[in-house]
């Protein structure tokens, strides 16, 4: 039986010049007991799509069906799980799932009612938080809060707005898991929103994915036997091309082509020395350690005595060479990148850039952080300006112009370039921040998870603008991430750090795959599951804090 049915559904917004079109012509049917989940580029109306759903918005023309008649509000036995918990901050966990209880189960006995909350609590694994408020919660366990709410209604369908976007992998991996374990507990009807191709297939019976163009795409199948292991995942010869045919659709509707670029850049020399063309900056001789981080310490006072955040991190980077970053929270990935920069004092040992000890910032070391901290008022010409006109005083005004042109035509700006940062969307601010570092014409280029605080397939796109742009300078550069395909896909060698304090390295993978690199090529490679599985492997047995003994790791390549 369907559940909820989509008849030629169209939504747009606004009217005339402003009319803006979200979904185009949808017809969709979700079944009895389905997990059905939607997945596409932010801005393909996929939020949209599931307030419809909900009976938050109407459609502009066709119908929305529940059980055949048509919707026309919300309902109880549509549940919705945003992406934002929207909790009473003065009620407790128990308080928060017990006002849910008493809108619908109005007539419950007091036993009953606290037999309901207590149950649907344990269910999301809070049973040991039931008298906290939200603010003494992480963000994980407010979305647990939000899950057994929601839950609590008893609903049919079960409706997940990118339940899971704002938190980090780990929380975002089991709160995933229990949302599976739940459906299949209770066999509801589930419709998930996420950009997350993992997770998708993780989860779902059925995969949809969303055109940009607000019309509905390919449909996938998910066949993989139940329950789904992550870590089995990567021994799955089928997961595999599903996960290959899913992110090759993606890439090929939602990513445009790149546009060469009409700018050429011109032939001017930085204050730092680089060698004035960049795109022939990394020719002739790899100079070996040009980076070379020696017995590296950071040390921290507190209260109880000096905290040695990192120890002993001791690594020779070649020239050229891309290196990824990578362990869990805590464990010193961007304190050390941060002294690289210059802008955190060493303890002991010490860093070599070029052969000369790195000693505050420089514009010879660019920085993309994860904010890429623009000046809002100014447009992102201007933004990139700023540190072109002091890395090339020598250049006239049209050749300091050129070079600004020139990288934010590469980073896909070319149309945006005199707009202010103050309105442009996340995506497009770190398209300047990486324009603005690489116009710099850095010696080594530093990027502290430049992706973090993006959607999954945004950071796709930037993956793929930052390797077009690298490809043609070959800067000496550091990425710290907490995303494992990132790392691999970047880098020549993956660096992975035990858990803080005392952190240091703890493995070095080399990444012998060829380049330049698309994310469809390597998903095809024989050997692309092979260095996942080694950085997993690390991952897992440093999960949840634990500090094993770190194994031998290879100093320098030679």
């Amino acid at each position: 039986m369907s559940m909820i049915e989509f008849k030629n559904v169209s939504k747009h917004f606004e009217a005339g010049t402003e009319r803006t079109e979200v979904l185009k012509n949808i017809s969709l049917s979700v079944e009895e007991g389905e997990f059905l989940v939607l997945l596409g580029f932010s801005g393909t109306g996929k939020t949209t799509l599931i307030n419809l759903m909900a009976g938050l918005d109407v459609p502009s023309s066709g119908e929305v069906l529940f059980k055949g008649a048509p919707i026309t509000g919300p309902g109880p036995e549509r549940g919705v799980i945003f992406q934002s918990y929207s909790l009473m901050p003065w009620l407790t966990v128990n308080g928060n799932v017990g006002l849910a209880v008493d809108t619908i189960f109005p007539g419950l006995s007091r036993a009953e009612r606290a037999e309901k909350v207590d149950h649907y609590v344990k269910m999301v694994g809070l049973g040991h938080a039931t008298t906290r408020r939200p603010a003494e919660l992480s963000g994980g366990m407010r979305q647990r809060v939000n899950v057994a709410r929601a839950l609590a209604m008893n609903p049919e369908v079960l409706l997940l707005d990118e339940p899971l976007s704002a938190l980090d992998a780990l929380t975002r991996a089991n709160l995933a898991d229990e949302i599976e374990h739940i459906w299949e507990a209770d066999k509801k009807t589930c419709v998930l929103i996420t950009n997350d191709v993992d997770e998708a297939i993780i989860l779902a019976d059925r995969i949809i994915a969303l055109n940009p163009d607000g019309t509905l795409g390919n449909e996938f199948s998910v066949s993989i036997p139940r329950p789904r292991d992550r870590m089995e995942m990567n021994h799955n010869d089928q997961f595999k091309r599903l996960r290959a045919d899913v992110t090759k659709y993606l890439m090929d509707v939602g990513i445009e082509a790149k546009v060469e670029g009409t700018k050429s850049l011109p032939d001017v020399t930085p204050i730092h020395g680089v060698p004035s063309a960049v795109a022939d900056a990394q020719k002739g001789m790899i100079e070996n350690r040009f980076l070379d981080f020696s017995q590296l310490h950071k040390v921290y006072p507190t209260p109880k005595g000096p905290l040695t955040v990192v120890e002993d991190f001791d690594l020779k980077i070649n020239k050229g060479e891309f290196i990824s970053l990578i362990g869990h929270s805590g464990c010193g990935k961007s304190t050390v990148l941060t002294m690289a920069a210059g802008l955190n004092e060493i303890s002991k040992g010490a860093i070599k850039l070029d052969g000369r000890h790195v000693e505050g910032a420089d514009p010879e070391r660019a920085v993309v952080f994860q904010s890429p901290n623009l000046f809002p008022w100014l447009s992102a010409k201007e933004n990139v300006a700023i540190g072109v006109d002091k890395v090339y005083p020598r250049a006239s005004r049209q050749e300091r112009q050129d070079v600004v042109e020139y990288y934010l035509e590469r980073v896909g700006l070319a149309d945006a370039m005199d707009k202010q940062a103050a309105s442009l969307s996340n995506g497009m601010k770190q398209r300047v921040g990486i324009a603005r570092a690489f116009a710099l014409s850095p010696k080594l280029l530093l990027l502290d998870e430049p992706f973090g605080m993006l959607d999954s397939l945004t950071r796709w796109e930037l993956q793929e603008v930052l390797m077009e742009v690298w490809s043609r300078t070959k800067v000496t550069a550091i990425c710290v991430t907490h995303d494992v395909d990132e790392a691999i896909l970047l880098a020549d060698r993956v660096v992975m750090m035990t858990n803080g304090p005392q952190a240091t390295i703890g493995k070095i993978v080399d990444v012998d795959l060829p380049r330049p690199r698309t994310r469809k090529a390597l998903l095809e490679h024989p050997d692309y599951y092979t260095y996942r599985q080694d950085v997993l492997d690390f991952l897992e047995e440093y999960e949840h804090g634990a500090k094993p003994k770190p194994k031998p790791k290879a100093m320098a390549a030679e």
